[in-house]
């Protein structure tokens, strides 16, 4: 625009009337949340767009719809766009995604997400699982280095089941509320974590305690070159000696906690940020506790790196 358009665009915009002016003001707030958000999607795909069915390259242009460029697979079809095959895909109210993924980043209630985009809250609930079943997936892979691996546990939850469905679960109680017995019984899920001195992270709903379950999740995040440290697990120990892992065992129930650079305790720490931060949910329902652990997550990742947090609308698509 030249500067004398913009000269009259301005003394025209001084001219109207103060509700006229905040009408003017959402406009242009929309347009650029418009913008944003397409710059972001449509950044997922890259400089060569391939087909989401078939894999393949032979990819044109096919129009605009809804602000985003179409596409169409010259090999099997198929029109799609930047959003397509991800969680995102068929969601409306894009203009208050950008928000919304600000609103993840600060931990909001599911009821202060929907007042703040005035939206119902079964909308807010719905997007907050749609925005984290990417992030949820999105683990490091082979941890090198001094990697630290502990277990922690969740009581099962069954929040939002209907009651006629859990005749044979547990018993109702208070949300977030306590154990009907002392110690770790079957009303608690175990969750593994995984943690590199670098901050890298990886977690794990367990269905039980047990070698191969700890095998399985061990194997792939745990690089063969690395030194595990665990509590003295015997478990732990069995399949550190299975993945032929270098393994530090701190005897905890004799109050050895550190033993030269041997410990646990990043990860033990990690555990109580997670608890801690678990809190204002007032309980969590157990099917979507690898969504929250993905979550806090991303958060702590953000926090640790001390760079540019990479936001959440971005993690959704997988930008």
């Amino acid at each position: 625009m030249r500067t004398q358009e913009v000269k009259r665009f301005l003394d025209w915009y001084a001219g109207l009337e103060p509700a006229d002016q905040q009408q003017v003001l959402a406009c242009l707030a929309k347009g650029h949340a418009a913008e944003a958000f397409a710059r972001i999607v449509e950044g997922r795909l890259g400089p060569r767009s391939s087909c989401h069915r078939c894999a393949s390259t032979r990819v044109v242009r096919n129009g605009h719809a809804d602000g985003l460029q179409r596409y169409k697979c010259r090999h099997c079809g198929v029109s799609f766009n930047a959003l397509s095959a991800t969680p995102m895909a068929r969601l409306r109210l894009r203009d208050k995604w950008a928000q919304y993924g600000a609103l993840l980043e600060q931990g909001q209630s599911v009821r202060k997400c929907a007042a703040e985009l005035d939206v119902h809250r079964t909308t807010a609930f719905r997007w907050r699982h749609r925005f984290l079943s990417l992030p949820c997936k999105r683990k490091p892979q082979a941890l090198v280095g001094i990697v630290e691996a502990d277990e922690t546990y969740m009581l099962h939850s069954f929040k939002g089941q209907p009651r006629e469905l859990l005749r044979n679960e547990l018993l109702a109680r208070h949300r977030g509320g306590k154990a009907r017995t002392r110690g770790i019984t079957h009303d608690h899920v175990p969750i593994l974590m995984v943690r590199n001195r670098a901050g890298q992270t990886s977690d794990f709903v367990l269905e039980a305690t047990t070698k191969a379950q700890f095998c399985k999740a061990l194997q792939s995040s745990v690089a063969a070159d690395a030194v595990l440290c665990t509590d003295g697990s015997n478990t732990l120990a069995a399949v550190a000696r299975e993945l032929h892992l270098e393994h530090q065992a701190m005897n905890v129930l004799r109050g050895q906690r550190v033993r030269g650079a041997w410990h646990i305790q990043n990860v033990n720490a990690y555990h109580g940020r997670f608890k801690m931060w678990l809190e204002r949910f007032k309980g969590v329902a157990t099917s979507y506790l690898p969504n929250y652990l993905g979550w806090f997550r991303a958060l702590d990742r953000n926090a640790q790196s001390g760079e540019v947090a990479q936001d959440f609308l971005s993690l959704a698509v997988g930008a």
